[in-house]
């Protein structure tokens, strides 16, 4: 019962249709009471002979009239309850999905997308079942128990009553024993299908690599493997599960082996009619259900204990990106300046930045480079405020970043990933994901920037193309001027390249760099590459290795110099004109 106090928040929120819900069911209990008290009657008059037409026919209404009048009270709290569990199950996947939203990328990092998922989804039905089937499992049987055993006891015999009760305390102590198991073995079951649905998921966005290197036969045994494992694991769980119902019709049988045998003295000792020992037996019949839901009641309740503490285990995770207070929502804009800006990652001790000072105009464009693990990509992972500085500070036209809201801070930047991620949906819904309002003539000025124009058209559905899952009809160059053009179209105040230009030929990225000069010519560009042709038209080029700037200049400036700048690009370029042909 302790799930019901931890959802007792929502019980408040959804008082009224829980109230109504629960006020019909303890109705709907009272009535049926009624029909073996009519059967009562029609009984003992047959077996005195005083039994006519007028009145059985007036009991046989009075049965039929209380039968519809539960056929609508049930309607009734199935809506009132059934409606409320559902609303339950709509608030946590919502509050799920934001939570996901704003935890941060180390969150990802730890944790795979099949057990997010699983979660989402498994846990949060069991949750809803509680709030569901827990909620009038409970109420129905305890109310519809206790008035059976009321009236058994009150107005026919209390001592054949608790003749009939004895079994009972076994039946308590034994589903209250199968619940402890019950829960134990959900949980591992539960585990089990986060690890096989992870699995699936990693398998089907990478069956091109799986293909590759022929391994379709060892991820199938894979699978099987994993899902030989949930069998075995909810054949644990059903075990427990089917001892439940057994248990309770044993102990009832026995209940009503004690009725008839000691109520039939009764009735031969003349203490009890006919008639009241068969009502005694169809409200013992009626008792029946209160126990199989008492003992399946203990099943729901397990199992949603289980997934509301994996559910709220998630949301229990603290945001570690938070707004401070006093933030404004004014949009940054000017030059942005690394102010002695150190960071270390979550967890370890290495700093990857050490006391970084970069100052960038207005209008202006930044390339940064470095091999790979130098940092580039946590540069600017820090001014979107992914993560946040350990030390110094990051401003846009003198503002902190500190001192913005996150939406304000993130609507100023067009970000474009190293590992692009695109929508299964039409070309022109990725291009316009961030302004879905955007115009055809909008979206299409924005892929000519992106140098995709040409492309599109060449597809039979043009812009209306769809793309497939993460963009799986299309080539590494493709969606990777289909990111920049997304992000192109919010003409942010600073545009981010993450090595974007790395799948595109060098006449290409060509186009696009001019086309990003003559677009943006007051706006910042930050641009990090590999290939260094991508930034040498850069105003200002920063070289990155061991957390420190070690080099830092204009194209020309650097390649006056005998640094790792000028060195990595006269190889670069040798490799270029060996790959044409040259010599």
């Amino acid at each position: 019962m302790l799930l019901f106090k931890d959802l007792m928040w929502f019980f408040k929120l959804e008082k009224k249709s829980y109230g109504l819900g629960i006020l019909v069911l303890v109705f709907v209990a009272l009535i049926n009471l009624f029909p073996p008290y009519a059967v009562r009657v029609i009984v003992d008059g047959v077996d005195k002979g005083n039994l006519t037409q007028g009145i059985l026919l007036q009991w046989s209404l009075l049965l039929l009239a209380a039968g519809f009048l539960v056929y609508g009270l049930r309607y009734v709290w199935r809506l009132m309850i059934f409606g409320a569990s559902s609303r339950l199950e709509r608030l946590l996947r919502k509050q799920l999905f934001e939570h996901f939203t704003y935890l941060s990328p180390q969150f990802y990092q730890e944790h795979r997308t099949g057990d997010l998922m699983a979660h989402a989804t498994n846990d949060i039905q069991a949750i809803e079942m509680t709030a569901g089937l827990g909620v009038l499992t409970s109420v129905d049987s305890l109310t519809t128990g206790s008035l059976v055993i009321f009236s058994m006891a009150f107005f026919i015999s209390w001592k054949l009553t608790l003749i009939t009760l004895l079994p009972m305390p076994l039946m308590a102590w034994l589903t209250s024993y199968y619940g402890t198991m019950l829960h134990r073995r959900f949980h591992k079951a539960q585990s089990a299908f986060s690890d096989l649905n992870d699995k699936v998921l990693e398998n089907i966005s990478g069956v091109r690599v799986i293909k590759t290197f022929g391994e379709e036969e060892a991820e199938i045994e894979a699978f099987r493997t994993l899902s030989a494992d949930i069998v075995e694991k909810n054949i644990a769980v059903a075990k427990v599960d089917a001892l439940f119902e057994p248990t309770i019709q044993l102990i009832i049988g026995i209940s009503f082996f004690l009725a008839l045998a000691f109520g039939a003295l009764e009735v031969v000792n003349e203490r009890l009619t006919f008639g009241q020992l068969t009502q005694f037996t169809i409200y013992l019949g009626q008792f029946i259900w209160p126990m199989l839901a008492f003992g399946w009641l203990f099943n729901i309740l397990e199992r949603g204990r289980a997934s509301y503490d994996r559910v709220n285990t998630l949301l229990n995770i603290k945001h570690e990106i938070v707004e401070r207070e006093g933030v404004t929502d004014q949009v940054p804009s000017g030059k942005v300046v690394y102010q002695k800006a150190s960071f270390t990652y979550p967890g370890t001790h290495q700093p990857i930045f050490k006391e970084i000072d970069v100052v960038v105009y207005p209008g202006q464009t930044l390339g940064i480079v470095g091999k790979t693990g130098s940092g580039k990509t946590t540069f600017f992972r820090l001014l979107m405020r992914e993560f946040d500085l350990s030390e110094g500070d990051l401003r846009i036209g003198g503002l902190s970043i500190y001192e913005v809201t996150l939406g304000a801070l993130r609507a100023a930047i067009g970000y474009v990933p190293q590992d692009h991620f695109l929508f299964s949906t039409s070309i022109a819904e990725n291009i316009a994901f961030g302004k879905p309002e955007a115009t055809l003539a909008e979206i299409q000025a924005v892929a000519s920037i992106a140098a995709i124009h040409a492309d599109i058209l060449g597809f039979e559905e043009k812009y209306a193309t769809l793309v497939g899952d993460r963009g799986v009809t299309l080539s590494g160059g493709q969606k990777q001027r289909i990111s920049i053009a997304r992000a192109l179209l919010l003409e942010p105040e600073i545009l981010i390249l993450d090595d974007s230009l790395s799948a595109v030929d060098a006449k290409t990225e060509k186009a696009i760099l001019r086309g990003l000069k003559e677009k943006r010519s007051h706006k910042t560009t930050l641009i990090s590459s590999h290939r260094l042709s991508a930034i040498e038209h850069a105003d200002l080029i920063i070289v990155l290795q061991n957390g420190r700037i070690t080099e830092r200049g204009t194209h020309a400036e650097l390649m006056a110099g005998k640094g790792w700048y000028a060195s990595t690009y006269r190889s670069q370029q040798l490799e270029s004109l060996i790959e044409e042909g040259g010599v």
